[in-house]
C-alpha cells in the first residue's frame, strides 16, 4: 500500500510513501492530504468471515489493508492493547442502542475523555509510542481542537515515551467540562494554548506550522487532527462494526447520519463504503455553521471567516473550513491532483471559495457516493434533546441531537439508520439542563473537575509566537 497527496505530491511512483512514514507527519510537503492511492476491495466472503470478530480483531483486519510496514503480529497486539472493555467499558466497544424499528444509536463514547475521538486516539498514542522507539525518535504533536479531539489527543498521548502535545483551542468556545479534561491535566507532556479566535483560526495555525517544512523537521512537528490519515483510519473500523451489528446479511444495505463540521468522521464513512461496505447514505448533519450543507445543496463550498462563524450549543462543530473536505473532492473530482491544488491550495487560500455546481461530476457526490446533508439549530437541538428522552428514555448530547434531527428527514424505509452518538451529555451539561431541567449523569471520575487546577496558555493567533513557543518548551 503507497500514499499520495490530493494535490500530487508522491504520484510520481518514486515518491509515494508507505504508511509509517506518514504516520508521524499530517500535511503533506505540498499541503495536501495523504490518501491510499487505491481503496482496498472488501469483498462477501471477507465480509461474512468479519461477523464473527471481536471489535479489536475486525480494526486488526481492516488496518491491515492499509498498513503493511509493521509486522502483522505487532499490529494486531497494537489493536489488542487498544480495544479493550477495560479502556471502553463494553466487550462490544462501539454498541448499537436501538431506539425504534430501523434507527439506531451507535455508541462511540464510551473512551476516556467521553467523546468518538477516543475510538482513533487511543490507537494513534499506542502507534506512535511504537513507532518513534522503533525509530529511536521523538515526536511534537501540534494540534487544533474545538473541543473533544484535544481532550482525546492529551488522555492517548498522556505519559508516551518521545511525544509531546501542543494543543490549540478556542479561547472560551468549548464547554466548561471540555475546557477542564483538558486544562486540568499537569502531565509534563502536554501543553495546552487557549487562542484568541475560533477554530479556524487555531487549525490555520497548525496548517502554518506544518507548511513550514524547515521548522516542522527540526522540531518534528506532527499531527492528530484528522487531516492524519492514521486517525481517519482508524475510524473507517467503526463503519464495519455498526454494519455487522446492524444486519444479518451483506445484502442489507444502511445508512449513518453523522453530526460533522470538519468533515473527519463522515470521511471515515466515505472511505468504508469506497471499500464496498453496503451503505445507502452518508448524511452530513451540521449545525448553523453550515458549510458543509451549502455545498451538498448548491455545489458552492464558502469559508467563512471568524465573525461569521456561530457560537453554538453544539460548539465542537462550530467549524466553517472542513479541513478533510479536500479528501472527499478529490475522489469527486476524479482525483485530478491539479485540480485539486487549485481548489484548495489558491481559490479557498485567496478567495474563500469554489463553485463545483456546474461541474460534470457534482451531482455524483449523492448519486454516486451517497451523500445527503441537513443542518440543525439550537431550538431543533433542544426539541430533540426531549423528544429522545420523552419517547426513548434516551439522553443524548446536543452534536447526536444534531444527527438525529438531520437522520428523521433522511430515512429510507427497509434501510436502518444509524446515528453516530458523537459524546456524551455530561460535555454539554448546561444545554440539557435548559432542555430537560436536570443534569446528565456524570461519570465518577469526573466529579468536581472543572474545580481543579488548571495549566494553560493564553496567546493570539500568531504564527510567529506560536513557534517561539514551541521552540522553547522543547529546548532544542
Amino acid at each position: 500500500m503507497r500514499y499520495i497527496s490530493t494535490r500530487g505530491q508522491g504520484a510520481a511512483s518514486t515518491s509515494k510513501k508507505r504508511f509509517c512514514e506518514i504516520l508521524l507527519e499530517g500535511l503533506a510537503p505540498d499541503g495536501g492530504l495523504y490518501l491510499p492511492e487505491s481503496y482496498p476491495q472488501v469483498d462477501d466472503a471477507t465480509l461474512t468471515r468479519w461477523r464473527t470478530l471481536s471489535y479489536a480483531d475486525l480494526a486488526f483486519e481492516v488496518l491491515s489493508l492499509y498498513v503493511d510496514d509493521i509486522p502483522a503480529d505487532d499490529l494486531r497486539t497494537l489493536c489488542r492493547k487498544t480495544y479493550t472493555e477495560a479502556v471502553f467499558g463494553t466487550r462490544a466497544i462501539v454498541p448499537l442502542k436501538k431506539l425504534e424499528d430501523g434507527l439506531y444509536l451507535q455508541a462511540l463514547s464510551n473512551g476516556p475523555t467521553l467523546a468518538f475521538k477516543d475510538m482513533a486516539m487511543q490507537l494513534l498514542g499506542n502507534l506512535f509510542e511504537y513507532e518513534l522507539a522503533r525509530r529511536g525518535e521523538e515526536l511534537n504533536i501540534f494540534g487544533a481542537t474545538s473541543g473533544d479531539t484535544g481532550s482525546a489527543a492529551e488522555y492517548a498521548m498522556r505519559g508516551k515515551k518521545g511525544v509531546r502535545v501542543f494543543m490549540t483551542s478556542p479561547n472560551g468556545r468549548m464547554s466548561p467540562f471540555q475546557q477542564a479534561q483538558m486544562f486540568s491535566l499537569m502531565d509534563t507532556n502536554i501543553y495546552n494554548v487557549a487562542v484568541d479566535g475560533v477554530f479556524d483560526d487555531c487549525q490555520d495555525l497548525v496548517k502554518a506550522v506544518s507548511n513550514d517544512l524547515v521548522f516542522k523537521r527540526k522540531y518534528k512537528i506532527g499531527t492528530v487532527n484528522s487531516i492524519n490519515w492514521a486517525r481517519l483510519m482508524a475510524q473507517v473500523v467503526y463503519y464495519f462494526a455498526g454494519y455487522l451489528q446492524a444486519t444479518t446479511s451483506n445484502a442489507q444495505r444502511v445508512s449513518f447520519t453523522v453530526p460533522s463540521g470538519n468533515f473527519g468522521n463522515v470521511c471515515a464513512g466515505h472511505v468504508a463504503r469506497m471499500m464496498g461496505l453496503p451503505i445507502d447514505k452518508l448524511v452530513v448533519a451540521t449545525n448553523e455553521n453550515d458549510v458543509l450543507d451549502e455545498f451538498f445543496k448548491t455545489g458552492i463550498y464558502r469559508v467563512r471567516g471568524s465573525a461569521d462563524t456561530h457560537e453554538t450549543s453544539s460548539p465542537s462543530m462550530d467549524i466553517s473550513k472542513a479541513s478533510n473536505f479536500e479528501r472527499f473532492i478529490f475522489d469527486l473530482i476524479g482525483r485530478d491532483e491539479s485540480k485539486t491544488a487549485d481548489l484548495f491550495g489558491r481559490q479557498v487560500s485567496q478567495i474563500g471559495r469554489f463553485d463545483l455546481s456546474a461541474d460534470s461530476h457534482f451531482p455524483e457526490a449523492s448519486s454516486r457516493y451517497g451523500f445527503v446533508s441537513g443542518k440543525s439549530t439550537h431550538q431543533d437541538r433542544l426539541q430533540t434533546i426531549r423528544d429522545t428522552w420523552k419517547r426513548y428514555g434516551v439522553m443524548v448530547d446536543t452534536h447526536t441531537a444534531d444527527g438525529l434531527k438531520v437522520a428523521l428527514t433522511h430515512r429510507t424505509p427497509g434501510v436502518p439508520m444509524l446515528v453516530l452518538e458523537t459524546a456524551l451529555p455530561i460535555k454539554f451539561a448546561a444545554t440539557l439542563v435548559e432542555a430537560l431541567g436536570r443534569e446528565p449523569d456524570r461519570p465518577e471520575k469526573f466529579i468536581g473537575i472543572e474545580t481543579l487546577p488548571k495549566k494553560v496558555k493564553f496567546m493570539s493567533a500568531d504564527v510567529s509566537a506560536v513557534k517561539a513557543f514551541i521552540a522553547q518548551e522543547c529546548g532544542y
